[in-house]
């Protein structure tokens, strides 16, 4: 497909993903995505995304990878349902506290899994999120 087409149909295509454009009144591929999620995924997406809005209300959410993400500059937070566990990625870095607690849910390459019957550990994904945020964000308001 070509850009002009992608436009037609209402969508912008960023160096991050695709956005929908709201004048069109398209759906919101982010909600689409967790209503479509895993059942036991759909709430703990919900939460996450409800988290980062609070906490980076001026990121703008994007659809990255086909994945939901938060963008601040560049893409901070990536978060998806699997089969058995919510991933937040990318690979958090960060203090060797953070980094102690976070080491049961590491996942092979560094991103972090959370298996749906261990929930999630809102106060963890939290400091992930502001990690996640000081690493990779590139906006004034990065800290």
């Amino acid at each position: 497909m070509d850009i002009q087409r992608f436009r037609v149909l209402g969508l912008h295509i960023g160096n991050c993903g695709v956005k929908i454009n709201p004048i069109m009144n398209q759906p919101d591929p982010i909600t689409a995505y967790i209503d479509t999620a895993p059942e036991p995924g759909r709430m703990p997406l919900r939460d996450l995304r409800a988290l980062a809005r609070k906490l980076y209300p001026g990121a703008e959410e994007v659809m990255s990878y086909r994945l939901p993400a938060f963008k601040d500059g560049k893409v901070f937070l990536y978060y998806a349902a699997f089969t058995n566990h919510i991933g937040i990625y990318p690979p958090v870095q960060g203090s060797a506290a953070l980094m102690r607690k976070v080491a049961p849910y590491l996942g092979p390459k560094g991103n972090l899994q959370f298996k749906y019957e261990d929930g999630l550990p809102m106060a963890l994904v939290e400091d992930v999120m502001k990690a996640l945020h000081k690493a990779y964000a590139t906006s004034p308001a990065k800290r």
